[in-house]
C-alpha cells in the first residue's frame, strides 16, 4: 500500500472514532446549540488540544506505559467521572434554580456558562481511554518501514482532523430549523444532556 493510500485509510478509520458517541460529542453538541457556532469552534479546539496530548502519547508509544500504571489510570478515571458529574450538575442547576426563582433565560445561560476551550480540553484530556484507543488505532499504521516524517503525518491527521471535523459539526448545528427546535425545547434537551453526562460519569465510576 502506497503512503498516500495508507494515510487515507488511517484518516477513514479515525473519522469513525472521532464521531463515536461520548462526552466530547455531548458537550460540543450542547454548547453549539445553546451558545452558537463560535463557542462550538472554541470548544472543538479545546478537544483537539487534548487529543494532541493523547496523540503524542500514542505516536511515541507511551500508551503501554499508561496501561501499566493502574494508579494513574484510576486517578484519571475518577477525575473524569467527577468532572462529568459536575458539568451535569451545572446544567441541571441552571434550570431548576432559575425556574424556582422565576429568572430569565439569560440568567440561566449565565449560570451554565463556562470557558468552552477549557471545558473541551478537560473533557478530552481526563479520559485515559482516549490515549489507549488512539494507540490501538494508530499502531498498525506505525509498524514496518516508513519515512522519518511518517509519525508526524499520523499525529497531524489525528489532531488536524479533530479540529476540522469538530468545528464543522459545531457550524452544522447552526442550521436554523434545528436551532429553532432547540430553542422551543431547550429546558428538556438540556436536562437530557445533563442526564447523559451523569450516566457517563456513573459508567466511569463503575469502571
Amino acid at each position: 500500500m502506497s503512503p498516500p493510500v495508507e494515510l487515507l485509510a488511517f484518516a477513514g478509520v479515525m473519522v469513525l472514532g472521532q464521531f463515536s458517541p461520548g462526552p466530547d460529542m455531548l458537550l460540543l453538541t450542547r454548547n453549539s446549540l445553546k451558545r452558537g457556532g463560535r463557542v462550538g469552534v472554541v470548544m472543538a479546539l479545546g478537544i483537539a488540544t487534548g487529543l494532541a496530548v493523547h496523540a503524542t502519547i500514542a505516536v511515541a508509544g507511551l500508551a503501554l506505559a499508561l496501561e501499566r500504571l493502574p494508579a494513574l489510570r484510576e486517578t484519571m478515571r475518577w477525575l473524569a467521572a467527577g468532572y462529568l458529574l459536575w458539568l451535569a450538575y451545572r446544567i441541571a442547576v441552571a434550570h431548576f434554580v432559575v425556574w424556582y426563582s422565576g429568572g430569565s433565560r439569560e440568567e440561566r445561560a449565565e449560570i451554565s456558562t463556562g470557558n468552552p476551550y477549557l471545558q473541551g480540553l478537560a473533557c478530552n484530556l481526563l479520559n485515559p481511554k482516549a490515549a489507549i484507543f488512539l494507540a490501538a488505532a494508530s499502531a498498525p499504521f506505525l509498524r514496518g518501514a516508513h519515512p522519518a516524517w511518517w509519525p508526524f503525518a499520523i499525529w497531524g491527521i489525528l489532531v488536524g482532523q479533530a479540529a476540522v471535523l469538530w468545528s464543522a459539526w459545531a457550524w452544522l448545528l447552526q442550521w436554523a430549523p434545528l436551532r429553532n427546535r432547540y430553542a422551543r425545547l431547550e429546558q428538556w434537551i438540556d436536562l437530557a444532556f445533563a442526564a447523559a453526562l451523569a450516566g457517563l460519569s456513573i459508567r466511569l465510576m463503575w469502571g
